[in-house]
């Protein structure tokens, strides 16, 4: 047993059964036992590897998407460039180097990490090296454009779960048996923010809402829409929530959600629906669609000529894994934010 999972233990039995957020809640941010506030879980080392960690081409293609958009949007002078749970800092300084070369981008963007882990930010400090940026625990308010990434943060976000029941919806939730965590079911009971899913489903089927994403999307929606920018937010999901997607992984093997509490990450489908809600203009793709929009097979032709062995079978691998259907390209979408009087930005057209 975990020390997390006795802590739980002890609370259920003496307040009752909790939710599947709460669940996740402690178990990914728990300020001694939780996941993320003890762990560097990237990388093959780790439990997951997400994909900037596959390929530099990732990070490379998105960056120069947002740069493009800067420009076609008159490339303001100053502005936010952010990233959700920014992980090792991979992504954003392959942003950064790629960037590089935009005349006046660095100069005008103001590098923000919005992340709660105190051994992660010590982790992206030392990936971007002396390159100037800030850290924040939530997405500060702000009057400059906004200029955003946010790669598979909104899958780790705590979940809601219910099963619809012939008299209303019936609520996942965490509770001990035998001296065990377990899942159980609440009472059906109406719901109401579950109106516009009865005619969508019916009794057995299975929806699940993540309450702290429509938050934080309507702020970035509201941000991009008032002053400008994008936001790029890439993720495994589909357009609407349908069934049960929630899931534990370690040492990338899936595992039981119940298991480890603490020591294993904890994510669920996105809803890219729900997400999309909240803004006037957006774009909606796949992961693969939208690298080969940006040029991938063509920057990976030219990084090709300079491999060879072990090396190019590895390069050529990374650009299949990303793209490939079968792999993480129709898996994994790509839903964009932008302002309603301004262009898409490229490779969502």
């Amino acid at each position: 047993m975990t020390p997390l999972a006795g802590l739980l233990i002890r609370r259920i039995m003496a307040t009752g059964p909790i939710t599947l957020a709460d669940y996740m809640a402690e178990c990914l941010l728990h300020p001694q036992h939780g996941y993320y506030a003890t762990s560097d879980p990237y990388g093959v080392s780790g439990d997951f590897t997400t994909a900037p960690e596959v390929s530099q081409m990732f990070g490379e293609l998105l960056g120069l998407c947002l740069a493009q958009t800067w420009l076609d949007q008159g490339a303001p002078s100053r502005f936010t460039l952010a990233e959700l749970g920014p992980g090792r800092g991979t992504l954003m300084a392959d942003v950064l180097r790629a960037t590089k070369a935009v005349p006046g981008f660095h100069a005008a963007a103001e590098v923000l990490l919005v992340e709660a882990s105190a051994t992660l930010r010590a982790r992206q400090r030392l990936t971007l090296g002396d390159h100037p940026a800030q850290w924040a625990d939530h997405l500060p308010p702000g009057d400059t454009p906004l200029y955003l990434l946010a790669n598979e943060f909104f899958d780790a976000l705590p979940i809601r779960q219910f099963t619809r029941a012939r008299q209303g919806w019936a609520e996942t939730l965490v509770g001990v048996k035998d001296s065990h965590l377990s899942f159980g079911k609440s009472a059906p009971m109406p719901i109401a923010m579950l109106d516009h899913r009865v005619t969508d489903t019916t009794p057995g089927d299975t929806v699940e809402i993540c309450p702290a994403a429509s938050g934080i999307t309507q702020t970035i929606a509201t941000r991009i829409e008032t002053h400008g920018g994008a936001a790029l937010i890439l993720d495994y999901g589909d357009w609407i929530s349908r069934g049960d997607t929630f899931q534990a992984l370690k040492s990338h093997r899936f595992t039981d959600p119940l298991a480890e509490p603490g020591e294993a990450d904890l994510t669920a489908h996105v809803d890219f629906a729900a997400l999309a809600a909240h803004a006037k203009s957006y774009a909606y793709t796949t992961q693969g669609q939208l690298l080969t929009a940006l040029g991938i097979h063509h920057r990976a032709a030219h990084l090709a000529r300079e491999l060879g062995g072990n090396t190019l079978i590895q390069h050529n691998a990374a650009t299949h894994r990303l793209t490939a259907p079968e792999e993480m390209g129709k898996l994994f979408k790509a839903l964009t934010i932008y302002p309603s009087d301004c262009p898409k930005p490229p490779g969502f057209a």
